[in-house]
């Protein structure tokens, strides 16, 4: 059921149900609970051949690339600053990964993940404080 509910809260509630799936044959996702759930969203599971990652090639490519991120950053012992000073706790560094993947130019597409995905980028901390970075008003505007 976590793996029901980290599907729900990181990929549902904010892209909406999937059309298609594609993934390996692990049994987190090959279950009869997750095939019963698939069924009742109309989504359709694609699934890898076994020892064949090329078939979720995409997918598989930005998993190497985000391992070597973070193999490099272990290995040359560098240090990442947290507020609570500093460590080498790799789990506390993945949403900075991602932040900086998904902000970073894509090689295929020419644009960036969050591009590509949400038709802008992000802000981040060392961009320019004065740059645009989208024409949408910001979410809290209109708010009460």
């Amino acid at each position: 059921m976590d793996t029901a509910l980290l599907f729900w809260n990181n990929m549902i509630s904010t892209c909406g149900v999937p059309k298609i799936i594609i993934s390996d044959r692990d049994p987190r996702f090959t279950s009869e609970f997750w095939t019963s759930l698939y069924d009742i969203l109309g989504t359709e599971i694609s699934f890898s051949t076994a020892y064949h990652p090329q078939t979720d090639g995409l997918a598989e490519r930005m998993i190497q690339t985000m391992e070597d991120i973070i193999r490099r950053f272990c290995a040359y012992g560098m240090e990442y600053k947290a507020h609570e000073g500093y460590t080498h706790d790799w789990v506390t560094l993945l949403p900075k990964v991602q932040l900086a993947y998904n902000t970073s130019q894509n090689s295929t597409t020419g644009k960036s993940p969050s591009l590509v995905d949400k038709g802008w980028n992000p802000p981040i901390a060392c961009g320019s404080p004065d740059k645009k970075t989208s024409d949408h008003p910001p979410h809290s505007q209109g708010l009460p």
